[in-house]
């Protein structure tokens, strides 16, 4: 049986932890995965720290061009880096182009099938006609078999006689 290019560990299928057990501290990353996001942070807490110093002491040399020209790049993303505990989950998010106009096209579908039950659309309308046209021709159909069958037993009945 081939698993593809790809194979997997020896002791199985890969294991991932959940958020809740990364939020706990049991999930069974290594340590040293710990010990270097430690040291991360720290290096990240330095950085910060002599940023604010730079912005501290304006007549302190910058590299490069940074002293002679401060533009600010409008397509430059800045990281926003939010913490789960600063998170607000009661602001609502804006949807998206793609996401408005699939829930106004599903909306939209709702309303016109609506109309449609209630026989409000020109295409009801015409199921409509069409339907009550079926029923009259069935009708009729229904009335010229009587009319034979009753005429098959009146001639039964003379042939009897």
């Amino acid at each position: 049986m081939g698993r593809g290019k790809f194979k997997g560990k020896p002791t199985g299928q890969r294991h991932f932890s959940t958020p809740e057990q990364m939020l706990a501290g049991t999930s069974t990353r290594p340590r040293t995965f710990k010990r270097e996001e430690a040291e991360y942070e720290e290096e990240k807490r330095e950085e910060e720290s002599e940023e604010e110093s730079e912005e501290d002491d304006p007549d302190q040399k910058r590299k490069g061009t940074q002293g002679i020209i401060e533009i600010e790049n409008p397509n430059l993303v800045k990281a926003k880096n939010l913490k789960a505990r600063d998170v607000d989950t009661g602001k609502t998010t804006e949807l998206s182009r793609r996401e408005r106009e699939e829930l106004e096209k599903q909306r939209a579908h709702e309303r016109y099938m609506r109309l449609q039950e209630q026989g409000k659309t020109e295409q009801a309308r015409k199921d409509l006609e069409r339907l009550s046209l079926i029923r009259q021709q069935r009708e009729e159909a229904a009335k010229k078999r009587e009319e034979e069958k009753a005429a098959k037993e009146q001639k039964k009945a003379e042939s009897r006689k």
